[in-house]
C-alpha cells in the first residue's frame, strides 16, 4: 500500500492556489491518552488545520521545548507505543481524509527497522514523516523505503544553515521543507521576527518545495505575519498548552484546541 505524499502536496498546493499559507498543527500521540490523541487530532482538522503532525514521543527530544517534553512524558508514562503512534495516524487520516505526518527522532526508527516503520505507516494511510535529528547524508536508506513506499521525507533546516548546506537539505527533501523560525527549541513566543524571513527566502532559493515554518507561532496574528512569506504554518505548543491545562477534562481541551485551530485558520487567511 502507497503512502499519503500525493495528498500532502496536493493539499498544499490548493491552499497555495487560495492565496493562503496551509496550518499545520502538531500533536504528541498517546498524549493526553492514546485515544485522547486520536480526538485532539480529529479536533484541529475540525477547527480547520489543513495538516496534522503527530509526534514519536522520545524521552530525549532535543528540539523541544518544556510544553511538548512534559506532553511526551505523560504519554511514555501511559505507556505510548509505535503502534500507537500508528493508529493515531490511520484514525486521524481515516475520520478527515487529510494528510498526517510523522515526527520523530531517528533512535525509534533506527530500532523498530526502516522497512517495518516506513510499510506500516503508509498502510496506516501516512503521508511522510519529519526527521528533524537525520543528518541528509546519512538518510539514503530511509528515503529509499520512503519512496518506496510514498511517503514524504521532510527535513528541517535552521538559521544557523549556510546557503550550500540549505540547497543539500532541499534537494534530498519531499513534500515540504520545515523552516525552524529560530534557533532553540520548540515553544510560544511573543513574536516569530526577521530569521524565519530570512530563512524561508533563503530557503526557497534553493527548491520549488513548499517551506513550512515553526517555532514560536501561537496566536492568529503571529498566523498571519508568518503566513505572508511561508508556504505554511506550523504550531504545536499553543495546542499542547491548551490540552495541559485542561487538567484530565479532555472535553474542554478538545473544545479549546478546535476553537484555536478555527483562529489560526483565519490568521493564515488573513495575511494578504
Amino acid at each position: 500500500m502507497s503512502g499519503n505524499i500525493k495528498l500532502l502536496s496536493d493539499t498544499l498546493a490548493a491552499a497555495k492556489a487560495e492565496g493562503r499559507s496551509a496550518l499545520i498543527a502538531y500533536l504528541p500521540a498517546g498524549f493526553p491518552t492514546v485515544d485522547g490523541g486520536i480526538e485532539a487530532a480529529k479536533a484541529v482538522f475540525d477547527g480547520g488545520a489543513d495538516v496534522v503532525e503527530i509526534g514519536l514521543p522520545h524521552s530525549d527530544p532535543v528540539l523541544d521545548g518544556p510544553v511538548i517534553q512534559t506532553a511526551d512524558d505523560i504519554a511514555l508514562r501511559g505507556g505510548v507505543k509505535i503502534a500507537d503512534v500508528m493508529r493515531t495516524v490511520r484514525e486521524a487520516h481515516q475520520a478527515t481524509g487529510k494528510p498526517v505526518l510523522v515526527m520523530t527522532y531517528w533512535n525509534p526508527i533506527d530500532r523498530y527497522g526502516i522497512e517495518r516503520f516506513t510499510a506500516e505507516l503508509a498502510e496506516a494511510g501516512g503521508a511522510g514523516c519529519i526527521l528533524p535529528d537525520l543528518p541528509v547524508q546519512e538518510s539514503a536508506t530511509w528515503r529509499e523505503h520512503a519512496d518506496k513506499h510514498g511517503l514524504a521525507t521532510v527535513f528541517v533546516v535552521a538559521p544557523s544553515s549556510k546557503d550550500a548546506r540549505l540547497a543539500e537539505i532541499t534537494a534530498a527533501g519531499s513534500g515540504f521543507v520545515y523552516a525552524a523560525s529560530l534557533m532553540g527549541v520548540t515553544g510560544t513566543r511573543e513574536s516569530v521576527g526577521e530569521q524565519a524571513q530570512d530563512l524561508v527566502r533563503r530557503t526557497k532559493a534553493t527548491t520549488g518545495l513548499p517551506v513550512c515554518v515553526g517555532l514560536g507561532v501561537s496566536n492568529a496574528e503571529q498566523a498571519a505575519e508568518v503566513a505572508r512569506f511561508a508556504d505554511g504554518v506550523i504550531v504545536g505548543s499553543a495546542f499542547v498548552k491548551l490540552l495541559l491545562a485542561a487538567d484530565g477534562d479532555l472535553a474542554a481541551g478538545l473544545a479549546g484546541v478546535r476553537s484555536l485551530a478555527g483562529e489560526l485558520a483565519e490568521g493564515v487567511r488573513k495575511h494578504s
